[in-house]
């Protein structure tokens, strides 16, 4: 049991959460993405974050500036 506390102690050091506010319209938008980008709220929305960042080019840029600063 010890053990066990001590993987959870862990996963919350990894964990960030937010609160987000959606108006309705913004909600029913995400709703449509249900069962295609996940299961649960959290799922969706960091789906959809994750998503952008990449459209973005946020995430690629940030790996290759952390490549070149070693």
């Amino acid at each position: 049991m010890v053990f066990y506390s001590y993987i959870m102690t862990q996963r919350e050091k990894d964990i960030k959460r937010v609160q987000v506010t959606f108006t309705k319209s913004q909600w029913e938008l995400i709703e449509n993405f249900r069962e295609i980008l996940g299961q649960t709220n959290a799922e969706i929305v960091r789906t959809i974050v994750l998503m952008w960042l990449s459209e973005k080019s946020i995430i690629s840029a940030t790996i290759k500036k952390e490549i070149g600063d070693k």
